[in-house]
């Protein structure tokens, strides 16, 4: 039986990405323990391309320690769980064309698996306080160096 100075803990991650207009300035946001933990930007992205940043950042940020990362983004919790398994497969293709943003799907992929993270989708804009806050502080870093 294990003591409870034996169980890991894991961290709390909330992630978000923001560009306005979408194309354009983007920014993300990584909240740790309800603290903004990692910001970051580009001047010209996308909100996608945002909220992947952010999912990297945070695996990133763990160092390999248990965490579970909340997101509003079923899109990126699909490409990294279920359809990258195929579009590896495949040679990094999918049936319908090229797969956009294969920089950051080929970054983000293997550093989830080798993490011990847990994605959790979360309601966006749902009064949800760690999600808020991400939202909060990635439109922060956007204007921030959008100026």
């Amino acid at each position: 039986m294990q003591t409870t100075t034996e169980i890991e803990t894991e961290i709390i991650y909330y992630t978000d990405g923001s560009c306005e207009p979408n194309p354009g300035a983007g920014g993300f946001a990584v909240i740790r323990a309800m603290e903004p933990r990692v910001l970051g930007s580009e001047p010209d992205s996308t909100n996608i391309r945002m909220e992947g940043k952010a999912l990297i950042a945070a695996i990133k940020d763990s160092d390999g320690a248990p965490c579970v990362i909340h997101t509003d983004s079923e899109f990126w919790i699909n490409v990294i769980t279920k359809w990258s398994k195929g579009w590896e497969a495949n040679g990094w293709k999918k049936k319908g064309g090229e797969i956009k943003n294969l920089d950051i799907v080929q970054e983000v992929v293997p550093l989830y698996r080798a993490s011990k993270a847990r994605l959790e989708w979360v309601r966006g804009h749902n009064n949800d306080p760690g999600n808020e806050m991400a939202d909060h502080w990635a439109n922060e870093a956007r204007k921030t160096k959008a100026q």
